[in-house]
């Protein structure tokens, strides 16, 4: 009698991690190209490495350490100045930069922005943009279509709208167009910021797109100058939200350049992020047909027509499980380092004061002592309910937590249950997405799928 062989089920694009241990220059190298590329392998199987490439550092994926990192010694573990000198042009002292006690005020003002229900007051905003992004799906067909463009522009729609609802004033190419370039020129890592030098230090490539982010910010003021003189009516969207926003503890109010900065922190990450995972979500989807069927006929048991709206997301369940398992194996964020301040101990390993300490998320949502098989795409992984806290973070957690995560995931189960009513997707021969992370984790060579109507 013949033993029966299992046929492994093939597995979506992922990082070749490494093997073998890298010298300064050749870590600059690679993480020029993809920061994920300079993970070791050996970081999905152990809770904690640690090497030196010029400053000491330590990978961390044990769950009880992030729990450290993130939670109860969170002041010893700011955010990285490579972090902070990539971003801080851009984004300023926002709540995504700041520390301490500036981090906190901005924090506590900012939060009743995005309770629950305020972003359900926003829903229609994002069934209306999903229903736009159909209606440009369908008139661009019979073809392939990069979904990676297509996700993006999907997302500024709804965080312009979110933003700046009514201001037919504001320049939203001119913004769209400056955060692309910033992106593209801030995310080549300098060897200048791996070494710490200042900011006043002028960084090679990053000049180039200084005068669009300068142009960006004097739109977003004159944007919230004009909304400051007029009163609200109908629902507040986010900008007036903030302006009306209020530390409870010092009764301190944002001026301009911090709502600036914070709106713009709001915009960079509303819209890239999500767009990132719808990607990667509808990718995903075309390359697991079963599980696409699956995913369809709950929409259509669901939706009262073509389009989702705010109320169905919770009657979604295994959308809301594609999307968390999309988030699992493309995070945005996946990858991010911070400083050690003082003397600590972690996985039973000193750490010094000037280590840096990486929470690596991608290796860390593809470990094997967290997850079975860790490289395949299963919802089904979240039928049983979320894992430890601690060893999936596509959002971070603690006090730090992304501010805008349930705005997040309500758009991404809206637009793909929306998109998933109308369209049958499948994948393109030859145009696999290269996973990818500069500043985030993109499919390189954008996300090709054909969108087959189904009426």
């Amino acid at each position: 009698m013949l033993a029966t062989q299992t046929i492994a089920k093939p597995v979506p694009p992922r990082v070749p991690l490494v093997t073998q241990p890298m010298g300064i220059w050749k870590s600059l190298q690679t993480s020029r190209r993809n920061v994920l590329a300079i993970i070791p392998d050996i970081a999905t199987r152990q809770p904690m490495v640690s090497g030196k490439t010029g400053k000491r550092w330590h990978m961390v994926t044990d769950p009880t350490a992030n729990r450290r990192i993130l939670l109860e010694n969170l002041d010893n573990y700011p955010k990285s100045m490579v972090t902070k000198n990539l971003l801080r042009p851009a984004i300023g002292e926002s709540l995504f930069i700041a520390e301490g006690a500036h981090w906190r005020w901005q924090r506590r003002a900012a939060a009743p922005a995005f309770s629950h229900r305020n972003v359900m007051n926003l829903a229609p905003i994002m069934s209306a943009a999903a229903q736009r992004s159909a209606e440009r799906i369908h008139d661009a067909g019979p073809r392939a279509i990069n979904f990676l463009d297509e996700m993006v522009s999907l997302t500024f729609d709804v965080i312009s709208d979110v933003t700046f609802s009514g201001d037919e004033g504001f320049d939203r190419n001119s913004v769209h167009t400056a955060i692309d370039a910033y992106i593209s020129e801030a995310g080549k890592l300098s060897l200048f910021d791996i070494l710490g030098f200042p900011d006043w230090v002028p960084r090679p490539g990053r000049m180039f797109s200084a005068g669009g982010v300068l142009q960006m910010k004097k739109v977003a003021d004159h944007a919230i100058e004009e909304r400051s003189k007029r009163d609200v009516s109908g629902v507040p969207d986010l900008l007036d939200l903030l302006l009306a926003g209020e530390d409870p503890e010092t009764l301190r109010k944002m001026n301009t350049a911090e709502l600036r900065d914070n709106l713009l922190t709001f915009i960079v990450a509303g819209h890239e992020t999500t767009a990132l995972t719808l990607a990667w979500s509808l990718y995903l989807l075309a390359f697991d047909p079963e599980v696409q069927e699956r995913a369809r006929a709950e929409v259509l048991a669901v939706l009262d027509g073509d389009t989702a709206t705010g109320e169905d997301v919770a009657k979604l369940p295994f959308i809301r499980q594609i999307v968390d398992e999309a988030l699992r194996l493309y995070p945005p964020a996946g990858m991010v380092s911070r400083t050690a301040l003082a003397k600590d101990e972690l996985c039973g390993r000193q750490i010094l004061p000037g280590d840096t300490v990486i929470l690596p998320i991608y290796a860390l949502h593809r470990h094997h002592m967290l997850w079975d098989d860790p490289d395949q795409f299963n919802p089904d992984r979240w039928a049983a309910g979320k894992p430890d806290r601690y060893s999936y973070l596509p959002f971070g957690d603690g006090p730090r937590i992304c501010i805008g995560s349930s705005f997040a995931i309500q758009e991404a189960v809206i637009v793909l249950a929306t998109l998933l009513a109308r369209f049958r997707f499948s994948t393109v021969a030859g145009k696999v997405p290269d996973p990818v992370m500069i500043i985030t984790l993109r499919p390189q060579g954008g996300v090709w799928l054909e969108a087959e109507p189904i009426n």
